[in-house]
């Protein structure tokens, strides 16, 4: 049990709880013996779902809670006043070293408010990024930030590069990963005031592989490793392309059962097909972890499935095990990037 890396999940948070959260931690448990999952939710329901599996039940625990955080509630509010809740309990094992990570697939804004008044951030970081992986041809790339930072500063998207190539390097394993900025066109003299007051510092970076600026379009094509922009504009690019890739799997299939011969056709190429879609599921990828936090928080779509939630503990475990905290804790210390 010492050895195992230590994950709460959130049982009652997201739109398919506790099913499909329970479920996910079951599957993990099932896939991984390094691995230890602390469920908090309501015990009744909790235990009603965990009833209908088999696992090794050494490696899944209850913390009973008797609250829950709901989407729509102001994430401040909520925080201070369901002390009892799965989210708020959750987070609070991380920050009394009692869990190595946390992982929801609640409150979007909760999660946030949490991770840095209940976690906390590492000294230096001044706002914590969202970052997801997003597929390409080329594998994955990281897009950060989607969903915490609205109003950035250049100096935030300076240490948004530098948290991202770390993630990328030690937990991806891209050696020396491309750092774009995303921008409307590839020269350095156009996007926004934001855009314009970022790129010479990203230019002047030292430890990032910076290559300018990376237009929407290039990023499927594996255009950065690391794709650096505000929160506003990532999140509009998350969306999109999440919308775009189901819209496309979909229409595919569709195709597939039009005709006769499309149905012949379909079954010859079902296996090359269903392993190049699967690759822009981005299921399969886990959840996005809130960078520069001093314990590990990942925040899952509400939608997310088991599938998601199973790959966003898996994910824990390299991040653990790559001790990116440490590692972004040291680089933040050393670096000589002024705010801006």
């Amino acid at each position: 049990m010492a050895d195992m890396i230590r994950v709460v999940v959130d049982a009652m948070g997201g739109d398919n709880a506790p099913m499909e959260p329970v479920k996910g931690a079951v599957e993990a448990v099932q896939a991984r013996k390094d691995i230890k999952v602390i469920l908090t939710g309501k015990e009744d329901v909790v235990r009603a779902e965990l009833q209908k599996y088999t696992y090794p039940e050494e490696q899944i625990v209850l913390v009973p809670t008797t609250e829950v955080i709901e989407t729509a509630e102001p994430p401040v509010n909520a925080i201070k006043r369901k002390k009892d809740s799965s989210l708020v309990v959750g987070m609070g094992m991380v920050k009394k070293g009692e869990a190595d990570a946390f992982v929801t697939a609640g409150s979007t804004g909760a999660t946030l408010v949490g991770g840095q008044v209940l976690v906390g951030r590492i000294k230096g970081v001044r706002r914590p990024p969202l970052a997801p992986l997003i597929p390409t041809e080329n594998g994955v790339a990281l897009l950060i930030d989607c969903g915490a930072n609205v109003d950035a500063r250049p100096s935030d998207l300076v240490q948004f590069a530098q948290m991202g190539s770390i993630y990328m390097e030690h937990v991806v394993g891209v050696k020396n990963p491309r750092v774009g900025i995303l921008n409307i066109g590839a020269e350095e003299e156009k996007g926004n005031t934001l855009v314009k007051e970022t790129f010479p510092l990203l230019k002047e970076c030292e430890g990032i592989n910076f290559t300018g600026s990376i237009e929407a379009r290039e990023i499927p094509h594996g255009g950065a490793d690391v794709i650096v922009t505000d929160a506003f504009a990532g999140n509009v690019v998350l969306k999109l392309y999440e919308g775009v890739a189901s819209t496309l799997i979909s229409a595919v299939k569709k195709g597939l059962m039009s005709t006769l011969r499309s149905k012949i056709g379909g079954a010859l190429i079902k296996p090359a097909l269903k392993s190049t879609l699967k690759s822009f599921d981005t299921d399969q990828y886990g959840g996005a972890p809130l960078l520069g936090l001093n314990g590990l928080v990942v925040k899952t779509h509400g939608s997310a499935k088991a599938i998601d939630v199973k790959n966003s503990i898996i994910q824990c475990v390299t991040f653990k095990e790559q001790q990116i905290n440490e590692k972004i804790a040291e680089y933040i210390a050393n670096s000589k990037n002024k705010e801006v």
